[in-house]
C-alpha cells in the first residue's frame, strides 16, 4: 500500500498500526492525513481499537473535522463514542458538528452524561439544539432515526427559484439526500413532495404546487421501527417525511437508515441471546463496563442453576440406590434444553416477522407438541437403547433403566418445546424482551423438569421393585 504527502508517495507496510504509530510520533499532520486517506474503510475500526487513547486523540486532532466525522460515522455508534471520549470536549464538538444529524444524536447518546453535556455546550448552538431534540426520541422510532437535513420550499415558489437556490447552496446541499424536495404551505404544514427529476424537467416558471405530488405519505415521529419497515415494504420510496401532530415537517427517515437500524436490532438481539446486557460491547471499552454487561446475566443464571439443581436433593434415596441414573441426568437436561432453544428461536423469529402474536399460543403449542413428540420419541428411543446396553453389559443393573431414561427424555422433550414455544409469547405480552428473557427461563425450567421427571420415574421404579 502507498499513500502520499506533499513530498510525494510514501510506502506503507502491511502492519497499519506500526506504520501509523511511527507517523504519529513525528507529529506530521499532513502525513497523518495522507495515511488515513489510504486506509481501507473496512480496516479503520480495527486500526482504531488497537491504538491507545493518546494515539487516537493525536490522530483525530490531525484530521480535518469533516474527515474525522466521516470516519467516525462509519463506525458502530458505541465505537465512535469510545473514540470521542479520548478528546477534549471542545475538540470532540468540532467533529460532532460535522456529523449528519441522526448519526450525531446516536453517537452523543452513547457518551457519558457529564461528558456529552460538555460537548453540547461546546458545539454550534443550532446544531446542539437540534441534537438535543433528536436525543429525546427513542432510538428505534422515526424521530430517533430521522435526519434533519432536507430540502423544503414554500408552495408559492417557482421551479426556476428552487433550481437557483440549489445551485447557490450546492456546497451546503452536497451531503443532503436529493431524491426529493418537500413543499409546505404558508402555515408551515407539509402539503407535497417533489421529485428531483420532475423539478429538473419542469418549465422554469411553473409553480411548485403544480409539480409536486400532493398529500404525500408521511409518518409520525413516534412510529416504531417495525412500522417504518412495513411502510417501506409497501411503498418504493427512498425516504419518508416525518411530521408532527400539526403536519409540520420534522425530518426525513431514509430507507437505508431503516435497513441499518434493523440490522443493529438483530445484532442487539444476538448479543442479548448470548448474555451481553446493557447494549453493545467492544473490547476497547473500559473493563468495568464490560464486566457489568456480562455479570448481570451470569449472576441470574447462577441463581437459576442453583434452583434447578436443588431438585436433586429431594431424591437422595433414589440416587443412592440407583447411582447409574446420574449418568443420564445431564444428557436429558442438555438435550431437552437444545430442543427448547430451537422452539425459542422459531418463536422469536416469527414474532419479529409478525407471523405470530401472543394470542396464537394454542396454535404454537399444538405445532411444537407435534415436533417435540416425534423428535422426543426418536431421540428417547436412542437414549433408552444406549442405557439398556450399558445397564446389561457394563453396570450389571436392571435393563429397565433404559425404559426409565428414554421415557423421561420423551416427556421432558414435550415440556421443553412447549416452554420454548410459549415463553417468548408470554414475555411479548408482558412487553419484555423475549430474546433476553426466554433463554435463562427456559434453561432453568427445562433442567428442573428434566431432573424431576427422570428422578420421579426412577423413584417409582425402585419403589415398585422394577429397578
Amino acid at each position: 500500500m502507498t499513500y502520499k504527502d506533499e513530498q510525494g508517495p510514501i510506502s506503507a507496510p502491511a502492519d497499519l498500526r506500526t506504520d501509523l504509530l511511527a507517523i504519529l510520533e513525528s507529529r506530521d499532520e499532513s502525513a497523518i492525513r495522507a495515511f488515513m486517506e489510504s486506509v481501507p474503510q473496512g480496516e479503520v475500526g480495527r486500526l482504531l481499537t488497537r491504538l491507545d487513547d493518546e494515539s487516537r486523540a493525536t490522530m483525530l486532532a490531525a484530521l480535518e473535522p469533516d474527515r474525522a466525522a466521516e470516519l467516525l460515522q462509519n463506525l458502530a455508534d458505541i465505537h465512535a463514542a469510545d473514540v470521542l471520549t479520548d478528546l477534549e470536549p471542545r475538540d470532540a464538538a468540532r467533529i460532532v458538528d460535522e456529523m449528519e444529524s441522526h448519526h450525531r444524536a446516536d453517537v452523543l447518546a452513547e457518551l457519558p452524561d457529564d461528558y456529552v453535556e460538555q460537548v453540547l455546550q461546546a458545539m454550534d448552538a443550532e446544531e446542539a439544539e437540534d441534537a438535543r431534540q433528536l436525543m429525546e426520541y427513542d432510538e428505534d422510532t422515526a424521530g430517533g432515526l430521522m435526519a434533519t437535513e432536507f430540502l423544503q420550499y414554500p408552495q408559492t415558489m417557482r421551479v426556476a427559484e428552487v433550481v437557483e437556490d440549489l445551485r447557490r447552496h450546492a456546497e451546503t446541499f452536497y451531503e443532503t439526500s436529493l431524491h426529493y424536495g418537500y413543499v409546505h404551505s404558508h402555515q408551515g404544514r407539509l402539503v407535497g413532495v417533489v421529485r428531483m427529476r420532475d423539478l429538473i424537467l419542469a418549465q422554469p416558471d411553473t409553480p411548485l404546487e403544480r409539480v409536486m405530488i400532493a398529500n404525500p405519505i408521511t409518518v409520525f415521529a413516534t412510529a416504531t421501527l417495525e412500522d417504518l419497515d412495513d411502510s417501506f415494504e409497501r411503498y418504493p420510496f427512498w425516504s419518508l417525511p416525518v411530521v408532527d401532530d400539526d403536519g409540520k415537517l420534522l425530518g426525513v427517515v431514509r430507507r437505508a437508515d431503516i435497513e441499518e437500524a434493523l440490522s443493529e436490532q438483530h445484532e442487539r438481539n444476538l448479543l442479548s441471546f448470548g448474555g451481553i446486557i446493557g447494549g453493545e460491547e467492544i473490547r476497547s471499552l473500559p473493563l468495568a463496563s464490560r464486566v457489568s454487561r456480562r455479570m448481570a446475566w451470569l449472576s441470574l443464571n447462577a441463581i437459576l442453576s442453583i434452583v434447578a439443581a436443588s431438585v436433586i436433593l429431594l431424591f437422595e434415596g433414589t440416587i443412592g440406590k440407583l447411582f447409574a441414573v446420574v449418568f443420564f441426568m445431564p444428557v436429558i437436561c442438555n438435550m431437552s434444553g437444545c430442543t427448547g432453544n430451537q422452539a425459542v428461536a422459531v418463536s422469536i423469529r416469527e414474532l419479529a416477522l409478525g407471523l405470530i402474536q401472543p394470542a396464537d399460543f394454542m396454535t404454537v403449542w399444538r405445532q411444537e407438541l407435534a415436533v417435540g413428540a416425534i423428535n422426543g420419541l426418536a431421540i428417547g428411543t436412542l437414549i433408552g437403547v444406549t442405557a439398556t446396553g450399558l445397564s446389561f453389559f457394563v453396570w450389571h443393573t436392571p435393563a429397565l433403566l433404559g425404559l426409565v431414561v428414554g421415557t423421561a427424555f420423551f416427556v421432558n422433550s414435550l415440556v421443553s418445546v412447549s416452554l420454548g414455544g410459549l415463553i417468548p409469547l408470554a414475555l411479548k405480552r408482558m412487553q419484555l424482551d423475549a430474546a433476553l428473557g426466554a433463554p435463562p427461563i427456559l434453561t432453568t425450567l427445562s433442567d428442573m423438569c428434566g431432573l424431576l421427571i427422570v428422578l420421579s420415574l426412577a423413584t417409582l421404579a425402585v419403589a415398585s421393585g422394577l429397578l
